[in-house]
C-alpha cells in the first residue's frame, strides 16, 4: 500500500502540468466615446462597435513640429486615448518631444508607467538631461494608458503648502534665499 502511495505521489509531482495565461479580453477593442455615458472601461465609455470609424485609430499630428519657444526649449505632443480613441483599454500612450538647441525636458517621473525614448532626428540627446548642437525630435512610448507625470521642480518648489525653505536649503545645500527665489517662480 505504501509503495503504491509513493508511486502515485511520485507521478503527481513529476507529471503535474501548470497552465497560466492572462484572461482573454472582453472585447477586441473599446474605442473611447466622449459623447455618451455608460459603463466605463479604463475610465472611458466604449463606443458602440457598429459606430466606430477608421479615423479613431489614427493620429495625424505626429509629423508636426511642436513650438519650442518656451522657458525650457521643448514641447511634448501627447498621443493617448484623448487623441486616438482606439487606444482605450490597450494600456499604451506615446508622445513626440521636440527640442530646440540646448532645450530640455525637465526632470520628471511617470508614476504609473515605464518609458522608452527613441531619437528620430539630428541632435545630441543626453537622456533626461539636455539637447545641444541642433534641434532634435524624440518619440516616447509609455506602458500605461494613464502614465501620469510629476515634474520634479514643480513638486519640490511649487508644492502647496510649501516645503519649508530651511528644509530645502539644507537638502540642496544652498542658501535659503536661493530657495525663496526658486519657489517664487512656481
Amino acid at each position: 500500500m505504501a509503495t503504491q502511495f509513493l508511486f502515485f505521489a511520485f507521478l503527481a509531482v513529476t507529471f503535474s502540468v501548470a497552465l497560466a495565461s492572462d484572461p482573454s479580453s472582453l472585447q477586441d477593442f473599446c474605442v473611447a466615446d466622449a459623447t455618451s455615458s455608460g459603463i466605463l472601461v479604463n475610465g472611458r465609455v466604449c463606443k458602440d462597435p457598429k459606430l466606430v470609424e477608421a479615423n479613431e485609430f489614427f493620429f495625424s499630428g505626429l509629423h508636426l513640429a511642436g513650438n519650442t519657444s518656451n522657458a525650457v526649449g521643448s514641447r511634448v505632443t501627447p498621443i493617448g486615448v484623448a487623441q486616438i480613441g482606439g487606444l482605450n483599454a490597450l494600456g499604451i500612450t506615446a508622445a513626440r518631444i521636440d527640442f530646440a538647441p540646448w532645450g530640455l525636458n525637465p526632470p520628471h517621473t511617470h508614476p504609473r508607467a515605464t518609458e522608452i525614448l527613441t531619437v528620430l532626428e539630428v541632435g545630441h540627446v543626453h537622456f533626461q538631461q539636455n539637447v545641444g548642437n541642433g534641434n532634435a525630435v524624440a518619440l516616447v512610448a509609455l506602458s500605461s494608458q494613464n502614465p501620469g507625470v510629476i515634474t520634479i521642480a514643480n513638486a519640490v518648489f511649487g508644492s502647496n503648502p510649501d516645503i519649508p525653505a530651511d528644509i530645502l536649503a539644507k537638502a540642496f545645500q544652498v542658501d535659503t534665499n536661493a530657495i525663496y527665489s526658486l519657489q517664487s517662480k512656481f
